[in-house]
């Protein structure tokens, strides 16, 4: 009985934070209502594993961004998302300075979750697991499937087109974009 009112306390804390993690990793608020609550469900079957000696959200967070990267799978994108022919992040053309931290001071918040929300999967995931989720390159390399390198040049792209959908947007605001 005590067992499920702590685990109340943390899903009251923790749900939004879970759910957000989710929709920006689903990219549907539908599905990551959906998801939230499989992953409390599978939380409370394995909460006798949880270490109290870490953080509760460092581990409801792999739990979640696990479990929606396998739902991502199983809708049969997996090849097609993250099955890129790794390039060199060398070639590859890099911006004048750090995109994201940028973007973050320069934009809203509505207008970033818009934009970030717009990008394909393969993009989206990588990028909310570095920057939302806090994981490393070895971290998201390991849940995609992927190599570090490729996850570099996934994180890389991610940006640039993050940084180019808000440019547009910024454009659209100053009396229309021309495209």
């Amino acid at each position: 009985m005590a067992r499920a009112g702590a685990f109340e306390i943390l899903y009251r804390e923790y749900y939004r934070r879970v759910f957000g993690l989710c929709r920006r990793l689903l990219s549907s608020a539908d599905l990551a209502e959906d998801a939230t609550q499989e992953v409390f469900v599978l939380a409370y079957r394995n909460f006798g594993r949880y270490d109290h000696e870490r953080p509760f959200w460092q581990w409801i967070a792999a739990i979640a961004s696990n479990h929606c990267v396998d739902l991502l799978r199983a809708r049969g994108r997996r090849q097609a998302l993250f099955d890129d022919d790794a390039e060199d992040p060398e070639t590859l053309p890099s911006g004048d300075a750090p995109v994201l931290n940028e973007i973050i001071s320069n934009e809203d918040a509505a207008a970033l979750n818009e934009a970030i929300s717009s990008l394909p999967d393969k993009y989206r995931v990588p990028l909310v697991l570095a920057y939302y989720h806090r994981a490393s390159y070895e971290e998201i390399a390991e849940q995609l499937g992927v190599t570090t390198n490729h996850v570099g040049v996934l994180l890389l792209r991610a940006r640039q087109r993050l940084r180019e959908r808000c440019s547009e947007g910024l454009n659209e605001g100053e009396g229309g974009a021309e495209r």
